[in-house]
């Protein structure tokens, strides 16, 4: 192996060079991202950088000095366009085919946006810049999309001054990664900041003047933000014989899976030595959708830590087949929004059941606890020390079962019933039994 081709200039490609060089790799690594900028952060722009608080040379993830150190061949403005994995050749839109021996792919997710008149998104470093110098005191601004991006620029939107409008097709923000009930709670800060939350409502149309809804009603708006969710970046890959399903199919090492099979988990799809036979392609970060056997599922995480994880684990797969390890993370992601800090650890998602096990959903510092069958499967603080997470992310990482590890864990001090439908509501009394707390949820 002389040649591995990293596509994408990103948190995961960053890690995933510095991965092969630290693993003894002394061939080419050649690095194609497509915008102008080396790697860097990107959690971010929706914070520090919108609120100015930052200024964007302080986003990169390494020094120039340590870039320089890694020896990569850098085409920075390059954009991949096909993918020959016959011949093993990376085309681009700027110059000659590239050849490689490995491919590791982390080509990360672009905005989805809506029809109409050109909107404001927030994915790189110019967007956020772009709209940063449109949020001015007085600003009407119209955000769609009230998940946790929508959620942090409308925080910081408010902070600046600007009337913000959050617009949101569910009925409760949040409800299918959090649960309803904490859903609501998050929703109410939004409110209590002064922002016009309308759930349940859809956007037709982007507008020279605002939003026209689904019902034909008209927002008006001096600036527009869409946060609806992204595509993961794989149209070039089309034809390549990768399987793309919502982002690259990969098996448990990493490893992409070939078109002519769909299940990651099947022992055809991988090799005795771990990883695909032959394909000689990794995916890592937000367009790969990985086999985690920790959690029996395929997922796609557009998590920054997992970005970094995921960049490192494909490396070394790719260096060692004989001895892959599977990549079996327990993802966490964060959010800040007005003066709640949000911290959770694990896989949220089509979760059956959620218990507060610490604090006050009304006060806005709990900590919450996720069933999946008979697994714990997640946790998720607001308002609570990091520590206060960390038992419970050991819990889920050695697969724990729900009645093993809740029981054992519930503080005597947790003093928050949660109501399986209504608003939630905090109780007085005597601390709860874990029985009171269950909050039970159709997936």
């Amino acid at each position: 192996m002389e040649r591995i081709v990293i596509v994408g200039a990103s948190a995961a490609g960053i890690v995933a060079a510095e991965t092969l060089r630290r693993e003894g790799f002394p061939g080419v690594i050649t690095m194609i991202g497509e915008e102008t900028s080396p790697p860097y952060d990107r959690p971010p722009l929706s914070k520090q950088i919108l609120s100015s608080d930052w200024d964007a040379d302080r986003l990169l993830l390494r020094t120039p000095e340590q870039f320089a150190g890694l020896d990569l061949d850098l085409h920075l403005s390059t954009r991949a366009t096909a993918l020959d994995t016959q011949n093993r050749v990376v085309r681009t839109a700027a110059g000659p085919a590239l050849g490689y021996d490995a491919l590791i792919i982390a080509t990360g997710v672009r905005p989805r946006k809506l029809p109409g008149h050109p909107a404001h998104v927030l994915r790189t470093v110019d967007d956020a810049l772009r709209l940063r110098e449109r949020l001015i005191p007085g600003c009407r601004l119209v955000v769609v999309g009230a998940g946790f991006l929508g959620a942090e620029a409308t925080a910081v939107a408010r902070s600046l001054g600007c009337e913000v409008t959050l617009l949101e097709p569910a009925p409760v923000p949040l409800a299918h990664a959090v649960s309803e009930p904490i859903g609501r709670i998050l929703s109410e800060a939004h409110r209590e900041h002064g922002v016009d939350l309308r759930t349940g409502v859809s956007v037709a149309a982007v507008t020279a003047q605002g939003v026209t809804l689904s019902d034909g009603t008209t927002i008006e708006a001096d600036e527009v933000l869409v946060a609806i969710g992204s595509h993961p970046n794989t149209e070039w890959l089309q034809g390549s014989g990768l399987t793309l399903t919502d982002g690259i199919l990969c098996d448990q090492y990493c490893a992409a899976i070939p078109a002519a099979l769909t299940d990651p988990a099947s022992p055809a799809a991988a090799s005795p030595a771990g990883g695909v036979v032959d394909l000689a392609v990794y995916a890592a970060g937000d367009v790969a959708r990985w086999y985690n056997p920790l959690f029996g599922v395929t997922m796609r995480i557009e998590h920054r830590t997992n970005a970094a994880e995921q960049g490192m684990a494909a490396a070394r797969n790719l260096l060692h087949p004989g001895a892959g390890k599977p990549f079996t993370p327990v993802p966490y992601f964060w959010s800040d929004q007005y003066d709640m800090k949000i911290h959770a650890y694990g896989y949220l998602r089509d979760h059956d059941q959620v218990e507060i096990v610490d604090g006050s959903l009304a006060d806005r510092r709990f900590l919450a606890v996720y069933r999946k069958n008979d697994r714990l499967v997640g946790a998720l603080a607001v308002g609570m020390p990091p520590k206060a997470l960390r038992p419970w992310r050991q819990h889920i990482a050695s697969a724990a079962t729900w009645t093993d590890a809740v029981p054992m864990s519930v503080s005597p001090g947790a003093s928050t019933s949660v109501p399986v439908s209504g608003s939630p509501t905090a109780s007085s009394g005597p601390p709860v039994s874990p029985v009171d707390t269950l909050v039970k949820e159709s997936s």
